[in-house]
């Protein structure tokens, strides 16, 4: 199996989880073309894999960033996810390398369609369907972390 479909698996295997029960989400932000979003943060296997699935609700203010040990190319899917989403791939440098706007949710289970970046890359970030195409995101723009979020 490749990596790719290695971390489509994962992604799909956890159960959901409510946006007050992750720990890593109060108070945690990132900024992004001038606006500030509050983030979970998933950084390891089991909250990269939970993600966003079985929410039925994400403030417009918020969303979570994954990240990642390396940089490679990432694909994501919507598998169990009730929202749609734009889901943004960033490089090492957190310069935005790839865009997905406006991905549907996917209730096909192992059906849902992968939705890769298009380089390589080692942070993501999922907000609401809408928000990039709102702030006027361009590739190249700058994804600045708040305090408490560590690359690993």
């Amino acid at each position: 199996m490749d990596s790719t479909m290695m971390r489509l698996r994962l992604l799909g295997a956890a159960a959901a989880m409510t946006l007050s029960g992750c720990a890593s989400g109060n108070g945690t932000w990132v900024e992004l073309a001038g606006q500030r979003y509050v983030v979970e943060v998933a950084d390891d296997d089991a909250e990269r894999a939970r993600g966003l699935m079985f929410r039925e609700e994400l403030p417009a203010d918020r969303g979570m960033l994954f990240l990642h040990e390396r940089e490679e190319p990432q694909a994501y899917w919507m598998k169990n996810t009730k929202i749609p989403l734009d889901i943004l791939y960033f490089d090492s440098q957190r310069r935005l390398v790839s865009q997905r706007r406006d991905v549907p949710p996917c209730s096909l289970g192992d059906g849902c369609p992968p939705y890769p970046s298009t380089g390589p890359a080692r942070y993501v970030l999922e907000l609401n369907a809408g928000q990039a195409a709102r702030i006027g995101l361009q590739d190249g723009a700058e994804l600045t972390f708040g305090p408490g979020i560590a690359p690993r």
